[in-house]
């Protein structure tokens, strides 16, 4: 995370945030990410909703995201070993 100091960036953890859309990756054995966001208007009533527009992006918050994770993809393609995978769930038995 060094190399994001400037930008404010300092978090980096393996602590589950909730089900984000990571989890169905997760699910089935792939490596799912989520980046831990700041909760700024996020549960709102325009928060998925139809006044959820363009508009409310903020903007530095998007440039600096995007550059993070720019790097941790370049990063993820290019590591010789696979990424770590959580092991799969067991089987569900259908009732």
């Amino acid at each position: 995370m060094e190399p994001f100091a400037a930008t404010g960036t300092k978090t980096l953890t393996l602590r589950n945030t909730g089900a984000t859309d990571h989890i169905s990756f997760d699910e089935v054995g792939l490596p799912g990410f989520q980046f831990i966001q700041d909760p700024l208007e996020y549960f709102t009533d325009s928060h998925h909703s139809s006044m959820d527009l363009y508009e409310r992006v903020q903007s530095d918050d998007l440039m600096k995201n995007a550059v993070i994770i720019a790097s941790f993809v370049y990063q993820a393609a290019n590591r010789e070993e696979l990424l770590p995978r959580k092991p799969l769930p067991k089987p569900r038995i259908p009732r």
